[in-house]
C-alpha cells in the first residue's frame, strides 16, 4: 500500500474512532486498517499477523484482544465465532451491510467468507414475535481447502 494511501486510511479510521466516542491510538487505528482492509473476517492470530510489526511493542498478543474486543463494543467491529469455535472480527460497516448478505464457512478451516447474495427473506412470525436479526451461514469446504484434497 503506499504510503500516501496508507495515511488517508489511517486517517479514516482514526475519524471513525474519535466520532464512536473511543480514545484514538495508534494501535486501535492499525487494527481498524487491518479489519477493513480484510476481504474476510479474522482471527485473532490472523489480525496479529497482518499487524506484522513486531518491533511495535504497543500492540501485544492481550493488548489486541482489548483493542478487539473495545472496537465491537462501540460498534465498529463484529465478532461472530466460526465452525470450529474461534472468534472472527470485521469491521463495520457505516450502513451495517454486513448484516444484509450471506456467510460461507468452512467446516475445514474454519474460514468465514462473505458472499455477494442476498439472504432470503425472513419467514412470517406468529402473532406477537418480533424479529431482531436474522443470520444465514452456508457450511462446506472453501476453494482452498477443496483443491488440497482433490475434491
Amino acid at each position: 500500500m503506499a504510503p500516501a494511501l496508507a495515511s488517508v486510511e489511517a486517517e479514516a479510521s482514526a475519524d471513525l474512532i474519535r466520532a464512536a466516542g473511543v480514545k484514538v491510538t495508534r494501535g486501535r487505528v492499525r487494527v481498524l486498517d487491518a479489519l477493513h482492509a480484510a476481504r474476510q473476517p479474522l482471527s485473532h492470530a490472523e489480525v496479529e499477523a497482518r499487524l506484522g510489526d513486531a518491533s511495535d511493542p504497543a500492540v501485544d498478543r492481550v493488548t489486541l484482544y482489548r483493542i478487539l474486543d473495545s472496537l465491537v463494543a462501540c460498534g465498529l467491529a463484529l465478532k461472530a465465532v466460526d465452525t470450529r469455535g474461534v472468534f472472527r472480527f470485521s469491521a463495520a460497516g457505516a450502513q451495517r451491510q454486513h448484516a444484509n448478505h450471506v456467510h460461507f464457512r468452512c467446516t475445514d478451516c474454519g474460514g468465514v467468507f462473505c458472499l455477494k447474495a442476498e439472504p432470503p427473506p425472513p419467514p412470517r412470525l406468529p402473532r406477537g414475535f418480533r424479529l431482531n436479526e436474522v443470520a444465514f451461514d452456508l457450511r462446506g469446504t472453501c476453494a482452498g481447502c477443496s483443491s488440497r484434497v482433490g475434491v
